[in-house]
């Protein structure tokens, strides 16, 4: 394995193990606790179907080398676009100057591995797949979308894949790797009726080749559902506002656990007191029915990784176990600044970029209710199963979320669609709120995308249905 290591690195990038040997030195020529080289070579193409034909095709080519020295709390980091030593050696000259502390160190020298599993085994990358493959995909959605409801009058579709090759080398002696596919399919149909437009959307995808897309995660399936929440959303009534029971559906609507949980348990928020979830391990943060992990360990899905963006393996992390913080996800900066171990979770969007302690795939286990038994519990609420935007302040957990799919709950059924809701809440206490789980735990279909400082990266989300005693709803009945 070592030698197919060497061999695959030096042809991708042109670089040896003494290269990286010498250019670790350069970046801790100056003193520093740590350095790294993060090289990267990514190729992205996209199709774009509207108006009932092809808009937009797309390639392009990524490809640089990120530098980064740490001392103690402080970075300093550069990168280049171009891949030779003289121009790494030049970014790891600057990134030193900035973090520079004085005297020198001596990196460990690296030794060559390739990644400890293969999570995601694709065959044939949709980046190899031709195009006309593709455009015949979004023309077969495009027409399941339309003959669903003659009210569907736009339809727009795309798929991207994107093939990204990295090497990581840091001063602690690891140089390792990976290859990391993705594709993502997705479709947004606007339905019209006598004026009344409304929207609907769907999509999927993951670490996978286009043969992902068969079966119930067909372009024709995700049109039909984007369809049906179009016309759906027509036929609604308008949202009733006040506090009342909610209950959320499984899979996606786990995008509210990310965004109003899942970022306050990052441990630079958590390091700085910055966060709602600041000093609170060993204590109740939810009901006890609540666990929350953080897993980039799940074969093929979006979120996952063989090694993070520091080369640490990824791994499953209980964020939250029957309502008790246990801990929070870290990179090797904020593991090594709070005393922890590292739970593999250092990402960055590329090589232009530093990383920090940031979410894979985020989600709540499952309970043992039964799902339908959880909605007939339920005398006056609102049953949210589709989100679109919102909003989080992680210093105290507050969040404003629409939801784009909801339905009234009248007397243990589900009744009327309703447009125009939002969740207004707070997470630690909506948490402690929860009153049953369901035992349908699914995860989304692989559209998610999160950002941070700046940076956009691939991720996941999940949960079982769920029920929240308590939370307002803010609607536009009048």
């Amino acid at each position: 394995m070592t030698r197919d290591a060497i061999e695959f690195y030096r042809e991708r990038f042109g670089i040896t193990p003494a290269d990286v040997d010498r250019l670790l030195g350069v970046a801790l020529a100056r003193g520093g606790d740590f350095a790294d080289l993060y090289f990267e070579y990514t190729s992205t193409g996209s199709v774009q179907f509207e108006e009932q034909i092809v808009k937009t095709a797309t390639r392009s080519v990524r490809q640089g080398v990120g530098v980064r020295v740490v001392v103690a709390e402080r970075t300093g980091f550069a990168y280049t676009d171009s891949i030779d030593v003289g121009s790494i050696e030049r970014a790891a000259r600057t990134a030193s100057s900035i973090a520079r502390s004085g005297g020198s160190t001596e990196p460990v020298s690296v030794t060559v591995s390739g990644p400890p599993r293969d999570l995601y085994p694709v065959e044939l990358s949709a980046t190899d797949v031709d195009i006309a493959v593709k455009i015949e995909m979004l023309q077969n959605a495009d027409a399941a979308a339309r003959v669903y409801d003659r009210r569907i009058r736009e339809v727009q579709a795309g798929v991207t894949d994107v093939f990204k090759i990295v090497m990581i080398a840091t001063s602690e002696g690891v140089l390792t790797g990976d290859v990391q596919p993705m594709v993502r399919f997705g479709i947004h149909c606007i339905a019209d009726d006598d004026g009344n437009r409304q929207v609907g959307r769907s999509g999927g995808g993951g670490r996978c080749g286009l043969d992902h897309f068969v079966g119930g995660d067909s372009p024709e399936a995700y049109a039909a559902d984007a369809a049906r929440q179009a016309i759906g959303q027509i036929e609604a009534v308008e949202a009733p506002s006040g506090t009342m029971e909610v209950v959320l559906g499984n899979g996606w609507p786990g995008i509210l656990l990310h965004e109003a949980v899942g970022h306050g348990l990052e441990a630079d928020f958590n390091r700085k007191g910055t966060s709602a979830f600041s000093g609170l391990i060993g204590s109740r943060v939810a009901s006890d029915l609540c666990t929350v992990v953080d897993d980039g360990t799940i074969p093929g899905r979006r979120g996952s990784l063989n090694v993070d963006d520091e080369g640490h393996a990824t791994s499953s992390t209980v964020l939250i176990e029957k309502g008790i913080l246990r801990g929070y996800i870290n990179d090797r900066l904020n593991a090594g600044l709070l005393g922890v171990a590292r739970t593999g979770n250092g990402r960055r969007e590329s090589y232009q970029s530093i990383p920090y302690p940031r979410m894979t795939n985020t989600f709540m286990l499952a309970g043992e209710d039964d799902p339908a038994e959880i909605l007939r519990g339920v005398k006056r609420g609102l049953y949210a199963v589709q989100f679109g935007g919102g909003q989080v302040d992680i210093t105290n957990g507050k969040f404003v979320f629409s939801a784009s799919e909801a339905y009234l709950i009248e007397d243990g059924k589900v009744t009327a669609p309703v447009r125009g809701a939002t969740l207004i809440g707070n997470g630690p206490d909506a948490l402690t709120r929860v009153t049953a789980v369901g035992s349908d735990l699914a995860l989304d279909p692989g559209i998610g995308i999160c950002s941070k400082n700046g940076q956009g990266i691939p991720v996941g989300v999940g949960m079982p249905t769920i029920r929240i005693s308590e939370m307002t709803v803010g609607g536009t009945k009048g």
